[in-house]
Protein backbone atom coordinates (compact mmCIF):
# COMPACT_ATOMS: atom_id res chain seq x y z
CA UNK A 1 0.00 0.00 0.00
CA UNK A 2 1.43 3.37 -1.12
CA UNK A 3 1.96 6.02 1.71
CA UNK A 4 0.60 9.44 2.08
CA UNK A 5 4.32 10.61 2.02
CA UNK A 6 4.72 8.43 -1.41
CA UNK A 7 1.19 9.58 -2.95
CA UNK A 8 2.49 13.57 -2.30
CA UNK A 9 5.76 12.87 -4.37
CA UNK A 10 3.73 11.37 -6.64
CA UNK A 11 1.45 14.10 -7.15
CA UNK A 12 4.14 16.75 -7.26
CA UNK A 13 5.78 15.23 -10.01
CA UNK A 14 2.56 14.66 -12.27
CA UNK A 15 1.98 18.56 -11.63
CA UNK A 16 5.43 19.62 -12.37
CA UNK A 17 6.10 17.39 -15.30
CA UNK A 18 10.06 16.54 -13.84
CA UNK A 19 11.40 15.97 -10.30
CA UNK A 20 13.78 18.73 -10.64
CA UNK A 21 10.53 21.02 -9.59
CA UNK A 22 8.54 18.89 -7.38
CA UNK A 23 11.69 18.65 -5.57
CA UNK A 24 11.60 22.62 -4.86
CA UNK A 25 7.90 22.53 -4.25
CA UNK A 26 8.88 19.91 -1.77
CA UNK A 27 11.67 21.23 0.17
CA UNK A 28 13.88 17.78 -0.62
CA UNK A 29 16.43 16.45 -3.01
CA UNK A 30 15.49 15.13 -6.65
CA UNK A 31 17.29 12.29 -5.90
CA UNK A 32 14.80 10.99 -2.85
CA UNK A 33 11.77 12.03 -5.22
CA UNK A 34 12.97 10.03 -8.02
CA UNK A 35 14.13 6.96 -5.43
CA UNK A 36 10.95 7.16 -3.81
CA UNK A 37 8.56 6.92 -7.14
CA UNK A 38 10.39 4.18 -8.42
CA UNK A 39 9.58 2.30 -5.00
CA UNK A 40 6.36 3.23 -5.24
CA UNK A 41 5.50 1.81 -8.84
CA UNK A 42 7.96 -1.30 -7.91
CA UNK A 43 5.39 -2.14 -4.73
CA UNK A 44 2.28 -1.12 -6.75
CA UNK A 45 3.41 -3.28 -9.48
CA UNK A 46 2.26 -1.11 -11.95
CA UNK A 47 3.85 1.94 -14.27
CA UNK A 48 3.05 5.29 -13.47
CA UNK A 49 5.24 7.58 -15.00
CA UNK A 50 6.44 8.03 -19.07
CA UNK A 51 9.52 9.12 -18.81
CA UNK A 52 11.19 11.34 -21.82
CA UNK A 53 14.73 13.45 -21.97
CA UNK A 54 12.45 16.69 -21.37
CA UNK A 55 9.51 15.60 -19.30
CA UNK A 56 7.39 13.01 -17.33
CA UNK A 57 3.87 12.61 -17.88
CA UNK A 58 1.68 9.99 -16.42
CA UNK A 59 0.46 6.77 -17.91
CA UNK A 60 -2.81 5.99 -17.95
CA UNK A 61 -2.82 3.95 -15.13
CA UNK A 62 -1.18 6.78 -13.37
CA UNK A 63 -3.59 9.22 -14.20
CA UNK A 64 -6.16 7.10 -12.33
CA UNK A 65 -3.86 7.23 -9.53
CA UNK A 66 -3.26 10.62 -9.88
CA UNK A 67 -6.55 11.34 -8.92
CA UNK A 68 -7.25 8.74 -6.29
CA UNK A 69 -4.15 10.46 -4.94
CA UNK A 70 -5.33 13.97 -5.19
CA UNK A 71 -8.62 13.52 -3.74
CA UNK A 72 -7.57 11.16 -0.31
CA UNK A 73 -4.60 14.12 0.20
CA UNK A 74 -7.27 16.98 0.21
CA UNK A 75 -9.79 15.09 2.23
CA UNK A 76 -6.89 14.27 5.02
CA UNK A 77 -6.05 18.66 4.52
CA UNK A 78 -9.43 19.37 4.61
CA UNK A 79 -9.90 17.16 7.67
CA UNK A 80 -6.78 19.20 9.49
CA UNK A 81 -8.09 22.48 8.36
CA UNK A 82 -11.68 21.70 9.98
CA UNK A 83 -9.36 20.77 13.59
CA UNK A 84 -7.32 23.85 13.37
CA UNK A 85 -10.03 26.54 12.56
CA UNK A 86 -12.30 25.04 15.45
CA UNK A 87 -8.61 25.46 17.86
CA UNK A 88 -8.45 28.32 20.23
CA UNK A 89 -4.59 28.39 19.17
CA UNK A 90 -2.69 28.78 16.03
CA UNK A 91 -1.20 25.63 15.46
CA UNK A 92 0.38 23.58 11.85
CA UNK A 93 1.93 24.71 9.16
CA UNK A 94 1.37 28.42 6.86
CA UNK A 95 3.04 27.99 3.67
CA UNK A 96 3.61 31.53 2.09
CA UNK A 97 5.54 33.63 -0.75
CA UNK A 98 6.31 36.88 -0.86
CA UNK A 99 8.85 38.73 -2.77
CA UNK A 100 11.76 38.86 -1.94
CA UNK A 101 12.58 42.55 -1.37
CA UNK A 102 9.52 43.08 0.55
CA UNK A 103 10.66 39.88 2.98
CA UNK A 104 13.83 42.17 3.82
CA UNK A 105 12.37 45.35 3.81
CA UNK A 106 8.70 45.22 5.42
CA UNK A 107 7.91 41.75 6.63
CA UNK A 108 10.69 40.22 8.64
CA UNK A 109 9.54 42.36 12.05
CA UNK A 110 5.93 41.85 11.32
CA UNK A 111 6.26 38.03 10.79
CA UNK A 112 8.54 37.97 14.04
CA UNK A 113 6.12 39.27 16.09
CA UNK A 114 3.22 37.10 14.64
CA UNK A 115 5.46 33.91 15.56
CA UNK A 116 6.22 34.97 19.14
CA UNK A 117 2.51 35.65 19.74
CA UNK A 118 1.72 31.84 18.11
CA UNK A 119 4.33 29.30 19.02
CA UNK A 120 2.53 26.70 18.46
CA UNK A 121 2.77 27.96 14.11
CA UNK A 122 4.93 26.77 11.62
CA UNK A 123 5.42 29.09 8.73
CA UNK A 124 7.40 28.31 5.69
CA UNK A 125 8.53 32.10 3.82
CA UNK A 126 9.01 31.44 0.37
CA UNK A 127 10.88 34.75 -0.35
CA UNK A 128 11.11 34.72 -3.99
CA UNK A 129 10.12 37.21 -7.15
CA UNK A 130 8.72 34.81 -9.28
CA UNK A 131 5.09 34.05 -9.71
CA UNK A 132 3.77 31.22 -7.95
CA UNK A 133 0.80 29.04 -8.70
CA UNK A 134 -1.07 29.24 -5.31
CA UNK A 135 -3.20 25.80 -6.18
CA UNK A 136 -0.85 23.58 -7.56
CA UNK A 137 2.22 24.80 -5.08
CA UNK A 138 0.16 24.36 -1.76
CA UNK A 139 0.14 27.72 -1.03
CA UNK A 140 -1.91 29.12 1.91
CA UNK A 141 -1.72 32.74 0.84
CA UNK A 142 0.69 35.17 -1.09
CA UNK A 143 2.00 38.74 -0.81
CA UNK A 144 1.91 40.83 -3.63
CA UNK A 145 2.90 44.17 -5.18
CA UNK A 146 0.53 44.99 -7.93
CA UNK A 147 -2.35 48.32 -9.20
CA UNK A 148 -4.43 45.12 -10.31
CA UNK A 149 -5.76 42.38 -7.68
CA UNK A 150 -6.16 39.16 -10.18
CA UNK A 151 -9.73 37.74 -10.92
CA UNK A 152 -10.68 34.69 -8.50
CA UNK A 153 -8.69 36.15 -5.41
CA UNK A 154 -9.67 37.57 -2.17
CA UNK A 155 -7.19 40.43 -2.09
CA UNK A 156 -6.50 42.47 1.27
CA UNK A 157 -4.68 45.73 0.78
CA UNK A 158 -1.90 45.80 4.25
CA UNK A 159 0.13 49.06 2.80
CA UNK A 160 0.50 51.61 0.29
CA UNK A 161 3.19 51.00 -2.16
CA UNK A 162 2.89 53.23 -4.89
CA UNK A 163 6.00 55.13 -6.34
CA UNK A 164 7.93 57.27 -4.47
CA UNK A 165 10.53 59.86 -6.58
CA UNK A 166 13.25 60.87 -4.03
CA UNK A 167 16.77 61.97 -3.64
CA UNK A 168 19.34 62.80 -1.33
CA UNK A 169 19.47 66.13 0.75
CA UNK A 170 22.71 66.74 -0.80
CA UNK A 171 21.89 66.01 -4.49
CA UNK A 172 19.29 68.79 -3.85
CA UNK A 173 22.10 70.93 -2.14
CA UNK A 174 24.25 70.58 -5.43
CA UNK A 175 21.25 70.17 -8.08
CA UNK A 176 18.16 71.63 -6.92
CA UNK A 177 14.42 70.25 -6.40
CA UNK A 178 12.21 69.39 -9.40
CA UNK A 179 9.52 71.54 -9.37
CA UNK A 180 7.85 69.63 -12.52
CA UNK A 181 8.04 66.11 -14.08
CA UNK A 182 9.32 68.20 -16.79
CA UNK A 183 12.21 69.14 -14.92
CA UNK A 184 13.75 65.83 -14.69
CA UNK A 185 15.42 66.30 -18.43
CA UNK A 186 17.65 67.90 -16.18
CA UNK A 187 18.48 65.62 -13.69
CA UNK A 188 20.21 62.25 -13.42
CA UNK A 189 18.03 59.55 -12.23
CA UNK A 190 18.43 56.21 -11.18
CA UNK A 191 15.45 53.26 -12.35
CA UNK A 192 14.43 50.48 -13.17
CA UNK A 193 15.23 49.81 -16.66
CA UNK A 194 12.62 52.25 -17.55
CA UNK A 195 13.40 55.12 -20.12
CA UNK A 196 10.28 57.38 -18.92
CA UNK A 197 8.20 57.72 -15.73
CA UNK A 198 4.45 57.98 -15.17
CA UNK A 199 3.22 61.11 -13.18
CA UNK A 200 -0.12 61.94 -12.51
CA UNK A 201 -2.03 65.79 -13.07
CA UNK A 202 -5.73 66.36 -12.31
CA UNK A 203 -6.61 62.99 -13.62
CA UNK A 204 -4.20 63.05 -16.65
CA UNK A 205 -1.19 60.86 -16.63
CA UNK A 206 2.23 62.24 -18.39
CA UNK A 207 4.92 60.01 -19.32
CA UNK A 208 8.28 61.98 -18.93
CA UNK A 209 11.22 60.73 -21.01
CA UNK A 210 14.24 60.24 -18.83
CA UNK A 211 18.53 60.27 -18.59
CA UNK A 212 18.76 56.79 -16.45
CA UNK A 213 22.29 57.16 -15.14
CA UNK A 214 21.45 53.88 -13.30
CA UNK A 215 19.63 51.28 -14.35
CA UNK A 216 19.27 47.78 -12.43
CA UNK A 217 16.37 45.57 -11.82
CA UNK A 218 17.42 45.34 -7.77
CA UNK A 219 15.41 48.13 -6.08
CA UNK A 220 17.85 48.18 -2.93
CA UNK A 221 20.82 49.30 -5.34
CA UNK A 222 18.53 52.18 -6.45
CA UNK A 223 17.90 53.44 -3.03
CA UNK A 224 21.41 52.93 -1.60
CA UNK A 225 22.70 54.94 -4.90
CA UNK A 226 19.95 57.77 -4.00
CA UNK A 227 21.08 57.91 -0.48
CA UNK A 228 24.74 58.36 -1.66
CA UNK A 229 23.69 61.20 -3.97
CA UNK A 230 23.82 59.64 -7.51
CA UNK A 231 20.16 61.02 -8.45
CA UNK A 232 16.82 60.48 -8.11
CA UNK A 233 15.33 57.26 -7.71
CA UNK A 234 11.98 55.81 -8.21
CA UNK A 235 10.85 53.28 -6.11
CA UNK A 236 7.27 51.82 -4.74
CA UNK A 237 7.38 53.13 -1.08
CA UNK A 238 8.21 50.20 0.99
CA UNK A 239 11.86 51.00 -0.36
CA UNK A 240 12.19 54.17 0.64
CA UNK A 241 9.93 54.92 4.15
CA UNK A 242 12.90 54.16 6.58
CA UNK A 243 15.27 56.21 4.67
CA UNK A 244 12.43 59.09 4.33
CA UNK A 245 11.66 59.02 7.88
CA UNK A 246 15.04 59.57 8.82
CA UNK A 247 16.03 61.91 6.71
CA UNK A 248 18.61 60.30 4.34
CA UNK A 249 15.96 60.77 1.54
CA UNK A 250 13.52 63.49 0.45
CA UNK A 251 10.79 62.92 -1.09
CA UNK A 252 9.71 65.20 -4.90
CA UNK A 253 7.11 65.60 -6.87
CA UNK A 254 5.29 64.95 -4.65
CA UNK A 255 2.22 66.25 -5.94
CA UNK A 256 2.25 64.24 -9.36
CA UNK A 257 2.53 61.00 -7.62
CA UNK A 258 0.43 58.07 -8.91
CA UNK A 259 -1.62 56.35 -6.20
CA UNK A 260 -2.18 53.16 -7.94
CA UNK A 261 -0.03 50.39 -6.94
CA UNK A 262 -0.59 48.91 -3.45
CA UNK A 263 1.09 45.26 -1.38
CA UNK A 264 -1.76 42.87 -0.94
CA UNK A 265 -2.39 39.38 0.97
CA UNK A 266 -4.42 37.46 -1.68
CA UNK A 267 -5.85 33.44 -1.46
CA UNK A 268 -8.19 31.81 -4.27
CA UNK A 269 -12.00 32.46 -3.92
CA UNK A 270 -12.75 28.89 -4.15
CA UNK A 271 -10.67 27.52 -1.90
CA UNK A 272 -10.85 27.43 2.25
CA UNK A 273 -8.90 29.43 3.76
CA UNK A 274 -7.28 28.71 7.01
CA UNK A 275 -7.33 30.25 10.72
CA UNK A 276 -3.67 30.84 10.19
CA UNK A 277 -3.74 33.22 7.02
CA UNK A 278 -6.61 34.92 8.55
CA UNK A 279 -4.58 35.37 11.34
CA UNK A 280 -1.68 36.49 10.14
CA UNK A 281 -3.20 38.68 6.85
CA UNK A 282 -5.12 41.10 10.10
CA UNK A 283 -2.23 41.01 12.07
CA UNK A 284 0.11 42.35 9.09
CA UNK A 285 -2.89 45.04 8.35
CA UNK A 286 -2.74 46.17 11.88
CA UNK A 287 0.98 45.92 11.68
CA UNK A 288 1.60 48.44 8.87
CA UNK A 289 -2.12 50.08 9.04
CA UNK A 290 -2.62 50.67 13.36
CA UNK A 291 -6.08 52.65 12.62
CA UNK A 292 -7.43 49.67 10.38
CA UNK A 293 -10.78 48.76 11.83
Amino acid sequence: MASLEEMQFFVEVVKHGNFTSAAHALGISKQLVSRRIIALEARLGARLLLRTTRKLSPTETGKVFFQRAQQILQAIHDAELEISNRSDELRGLLKISVPLSYANLRLAPALTAFMQQHPLLDIWLDADNRHVDMISEGYDMVIRVTDQPEEGMVARKLEDAAMRYCCSPDYIARYGVPTSPQALSKHACLTHRASEWLFSENDQIYRIPIHARLKSNHGEVLRDAAVAGLGITGLPAFYVLEDLQRGRLVEVLADYRMQQAGIYAMYPYHKQVSANALALIEHLRHWFQPTTA
